[in-house]
């Protein structure tokens, strides 16, 4: 069965929407976890179908529940937040696949260094009123300049997991 979005324009309703990150750290024997707290964007749904958009995510507002790792993560050593205080996913497609797929490509940006990125989400939770797009990507955060790596502790890829909800903006 296909889940159809209505043609129109969407916002994301941040208190509805989860962006989550997971790293294993410590030589991998710990797995860190944060999510964003603030968490904004909006999107397109055209009339073929095909959607664009941007997520934007205010990187002081990440929690991993340590103060002192949320500090140091928010510094020069990693997403270095004076300087860039947003992380951006700018959709340039997202389609509506087989059943509830939906593959989205974009840019990803991270501390001013943009990216391509692609992955497949799956649409839920669809009706006239809103939609959820769910989905979990893996990044490398070296591509993005984010390679402090005191002792060689970090290593591998971060996994991201989103739950983005968008409703219908009045016209």
């Amino acid at each position: 069965m296909t889940v159809a979005v209505e043609t129109g324009l969407w916002q994301l309703d941040p208190s509805a929407s989860t962006v989550a990150l997971r790293h294993r750290t410590m030589w991998g024997l710990v797995t860190v976890k944060g999510a964003f707290a603030a968490i904004a964007g909006q999107g397109e749904v055209r009339p073929d179908g095909s959607a664009v958009g941007t997520v934007t995510l205010d990187v002081a507002s990440l929690d991993t529940g340590n103060a002192k790792r949320d500090k140091h993560l928010r510094s020069a050593d990693f997403f270095d937040a004076d300087h860039h205080p947003e992380i951006t996913f700018a959709v340039g497609s997202a389609e509506l696949r087989d059943g509830d797929a939906v593959h989205v490509v974009g840019q990803l940006t991270v501390r001013g260094v943009g990216r391509p990125l692609s992955f497949t989400g799956r649409l839920g939770a669809a009706d006239a009123n809103g939609f959820t797009l769910e989905a979990e990507v893996t990044v490398d955060r070296e591509q993005f300049g984010l390679n402090w790596n005191q002792l060689g502790m970090i290593r591998g890829l971060t996994t991201v997991a989103t739950t983005l909800r968008f409703t219908k903006t009045a016209a």
